[in-house]
């Protein structure tokens, strides 16, 4: 046993397994505690996620009136950026991982990271049961989450994660955000929460497979896509995650970064926690109906089929994630399309052109998802946007007569594609 394996013995899953965020969980439950009956830890939290909005809009930091100003008063132990996080150097070549490879970190989170998500069961239950991600609003729920990416990684700025920053901003949401959950679980379901087997809603455990998903996870999908980070773009991609999971609350990130070394066994061990379960099965076939509504003619299978591509070979059981969320079949023609592909690797004159169609297929895929979050989802308190520099490099057209031309598009395609859709099903 090695010395990162010694780091991280079975126990140690176990304790994280069991663990919450104790400090900002007490700051919640006397929140909660204070206010006038009546009020549930949802109607609190609303007004929360409300000046979260208002304060990222406003580029400043989160404080606000009373209800939801109390609570960010009380957070005094995570407003700055930890000591050992402060290197701006490795935080902007971090970050610049997202700025230059954006397009495909955007596909695998739609295709690979969201996916593992709902194939951990707890992150599952809690995604379909408290967050209400199996309904109408699934796409702003995923929206959030590509606007979070955007928020700490699509900035080009190192001080993104410094208070008042967009970055930082959303960190502290997402901590405060997860101890309403841990409330609203006690509140409405405690007594369908298998504690023992999963420990708390958004435990430790969890959180590290999290940090992992939109690390780890997007680097191994993008390798199968066809881009091969360096060991130096991993290095200061995970420093730059590990700060944010530190802010976060995330327990492994309280003294310092996680490194290169770490990946191969928190992976193991975290490819023990893939299920099956009824809600993760749910909610991939909510995103794939969603993501499949917003690809062009002919491609309504195309993000099934890159499910299935990008964790085909997947290692430390990730493989089976099509399988335990029962992903349909991929399209006969990009099964046929990526035999061709893996043909090529083996004849090195084939691999370059081949690799290239490979790679515009998946940065096609990607920005048609972008644009359709950015058209549903640029207004309201939780907007989806990017910043002008990443829509000029991704071609993506904000304009208003943009945005009228792509929803006649969408139209059209409803329109032709109903027919069959009618006659054959969702597979």
């Amino acid at each position: 046993m090695n010395e990162h394996d010694e780091r991280w013995p079975e126990e140690r899953f176990r304790q994280l397994r069991q663990q919450a965020d104790p400090d900002i969980d007490k700051v919640v439950a006397e929140y909660l505690e204070a206010q006038p009956a009546g009020k549930s830890a949802l109607d609190l939290l609303k007004s929360v996620v409300a000046e979260l909005g208002a304060a990222k809009r406003e580029a400043r930091a989160p404080s606000g009136e009373p209800p939801a100003s109390e609570i960010f008063e009380a957070i005094d132990f995570a407003k700055d950026l930890p000591d050992w996080g402060d290197d701006t150097e490795l935080l902007a070549r971090g970050q610049a991982v997202f700025s230059d490879y954006g397009l495909y970190q955007s596909a695998a989170l739609f295709f690979a990271c969201l996916p593992m998500a709902y194939a951990e069961v707890s992150s599952a239950k809690v995604l379909a049961g408290v967050s209400n991600l199996a309904t109408h609003s699934l796409t702003r729920r995923v929206a959030e989450t590509g606007q979070m990416l955007v928020d700490v990684m699509g900035l080009r700025a190192a001080d993104s994660l410094r208070p008042g920053s967009p970055g930082h901003t959303t960190a502290i949401g997402l901590r405060i955000l997860h101890s309403f959950v841990r409330a609203l679980v006690a509140e409405k379901y405690a007594d369908r929460w298998d504690t023992e087997r999963y420990g708390p809603p958004v435990n430790q455990e969890l959180l590290l497979a999290t940090l992992f998903d939109f690390s780890v996870v997007t680097w191994e999908a993008m390798e199968t896509m066809g881009v091969v980070l360096t060991d130096e773009e991993r290095t200061a991609n995970l420093y730059t995650w590990s700060v944010f999971g530190h802010l976060m609350g995330v327990e492994v990130c309280g003294d310092g970064p996680l490194t290169l070394a770490d990946v191969e066994p928190v992976s193991a061990r975290l490819g023990r926690m893939l299920e099956p379960s009824d809600e993760g099965r749910r909610l991939m076939a909510m995103l794939l109906t969603e993501m499949e509504a917003f690809m062009p003619l002919g491609w309504r299978k195309m993000p099934r089929s890159l499910v299935h591509w990008i964790f085909q070979n997947a290692s430390h059981g990730a493989d089976r994630v099509p399988g335990l969320l029962g992903v349909p079949r991929p399209a006969w023609w990009f099964t046929a399309g990526f035999a061709v592909a893996r043909s090529a690797h083996r004849q090195k004159w084939l691999a370059s052109p081949v690799g290239g169609v490979i790679r515009w297929l998946v940065r096609k895929a990607g920005r048609h998802i972008v644009i359709a979050m950015i058209d549903r989802h640029s207004d309201g308190q939780a907007a989806f946007r990017i910043p002008d520099e990443l829509a000029r490099a991704w071609r993506i057209k904000q304009s208003a007569p943009a945005v009228k031309t792509r929803a006649i598009r969408r139209t059209v395609r409803k329109t032709l594609r109903a027919p069959a859709q009618g006659r054959k099903g969702p597979r």
